[in-house]
């Protein structure tokens, strides 16, 4: 089975800065050594610049890729084909995109970006849509849409064949489906428990999830290092519910309104209700787990995006999880 793993980096506006690089490094290492395909670099005015930020990454690792969060109204979709062609000419690394279409209401009005959801998405389509034409040269791109305009451009240095971006667009509203299937983009979730997933993925689309796991070989081993990870926290649930409130993200209000899990149940969502994460933790023995994740992955489910790993020997407990599903699949 072809499973992409991606872990996730860790986010510089809830960092101590001047121990966030090596904090950086350190994880970095631990996903590379771990088997992952890539990592996850958010973006959000808040956060450090994602593009130096997946720099130290590249310069600290041997094959890990960047997951680099691209929302169009920081930057123009030339100068991200400019970056990915450069990483790709000095580093040999190949670059993935994850394509942020909203974020929290107060940037997006900081920025004067008043555009609705769904309009949205149809400009990240034309966004990724220019990038693209210039990564696959060498033809100068002309293209003229409703967001975007441009004529004649051509980039330099070209990207070997073989760097080609891979693209990925949330798939949690109609919107970012119809993107996704525009742009040839993988379409990422947060799941429900997989019971509750349609037993087929979009056929029409690579899919993937966003989850946090949890595992060790006994069951309450791993509970009890979930809730002493993830405890109760009064003030987190009354940041969370102010965020849905004010929110437009779908994927968001989805997960707000899953309600309490079945005591056996390794979906569990308090750390997302407690406003420590933004995605569901799957918690449990490996075998547990692992059924679970095989449950998803035989609804087609190929890429997973792992939450910030605190350590390397949590980053084994979940491959460990992930040999024990993909055998099962198979």
């Amino acid at each position: 089975m072809n499973l992409e793993v991606f872990s996730t980096c860790p986010a510089s506006s809830e960092a101590d800065l001047d121990a966030y690089l090596q904090r950086v490094v350190d994880v970095a290492r631990w996903s590379d050594e771990a088997g992952c395909k890539g990592i996850l670099v958010y973006s959000d005015n808040s956060q450090l610049d994602a593009w130096l930020v997946s720099h130290v990454i590249i310069q600290h690792t041997q094959a890990l890729c960047p997951l680099v969060a691209v929302q169009p109204i920081y930057m123009h979709p030339y100068s991200v084909a400019k970056m990915v062609a450069s990483i790709g000419a000095l580093y040999r690394r190949r670059v993935y995109l994850n394509m942020v279409a909203g974020g929290f209401k107060n940037d997006l009005t900081a920025l004067n970006d008043t555009t609705p959801h769904d309009k949205r998405y149809e400009r990240l389509a034309e966004y990724v849509h220019i990038i693209k034409k210039l990564l696959e040269g060498p033809v100068a791109v002309s293209f003229e849409g409703e967001f975007y305009r441009v004529d004649k451009l051509k980039l330099t240095p070209p990207l070997a064949p073989d760097l080609f971006p891979g693209v990925f667009v949330s798939g949690s509203s109609e919107a970012g489906l119809a993107a996704a299937r525009s742009i040839g983009a993988t379409a990422i979730k947060y799941p429900k428990p997989a019971s509750e997933e349609p037993l087929r993925a979009d056929q029409r689309l690579e899919c993937g999830i966003r989850v946090g796991i949890i595992a060790r070989r006994e069951e309450a081993e791993a509970w009890a290092v979930a809730r002493a990870r993830f405890p109760e926290d009064r003030r987190g649930q009354l940041t969370r519910h102010l965020a849905t409130k004010v929110s437009d993200s779908v994927w968001h209000k989805q997960l707000s309104g899953i309600g309490g899990r079945e005591e056996k149940s390794p979906y569990w969502l308090v750390p997302f209700e407690n406003y420590k994460t933004m995605c569901p933790y799957l918690v449990g023995s490996y075998d547990q787990v692992a059924g679970e994740l095989a449950r998803y992955f035989e609804a087609g489910y190929r890429t997973v995006i792992l939450d910030i790993p605190p350590s390397a020997e949590e980053l084994r407990h979940t491959f460990a999880a992930f040999a024990a599903a993909t055998h099962a699949v198979q």
